[in-house]
């Protein structure tokens, strides 16, 4: 007996993350219409919309995150990194600066 995907109509169907990504992938390669892959994997059009949207808007997130480098580094941790980079530059210059006006300045004397 063959199941009919139009016969599923109010059933929700969860897609393995695999054939989301197939989905996007057909979408995306012209080998299906949104309609066709809906059709395919027995959803709504508007699931494959969806899926379609999550996935681009993942791998936009991803390429922002890639570090050359570092991978797998986030915008904020890299960020973060580089404030602390600073900071413990500020910090070296402060102390350099502070050895250098006591040089300049000599110890003042206690008496």
């Amino acid at each position: 007996m063959v199941s009919d995907p139009k016969m599923n109509v109010g059933k929700r169907r969860r897609l393995a993350p695999s054939e989301k990504y197939e989905i996007y992938v057909a979408v995306l390669t012209g080998q299906a219409t949104q309609r066709e892959a809906a059709e395919r994997f027995g959803v709504d059009r508007s699931t494959v919309v969806h899926v379609c949207r999550t996935a681009k808007q993942g791998a936009l997130a991803a390429l922002a995150a890639s570090v050359p480098g570092r991978p797998g580094q986030s915008p904020e941790s890299a960020a973060l990194e580089a404030t602390r980079a600073e900071v413990e530059r500020l910090r070296a210059t402060v102390t350099e600066q502070a050895v250098a006006l006591h040089l300049h300045q000599g110890k003042a004397r206690w008496d």
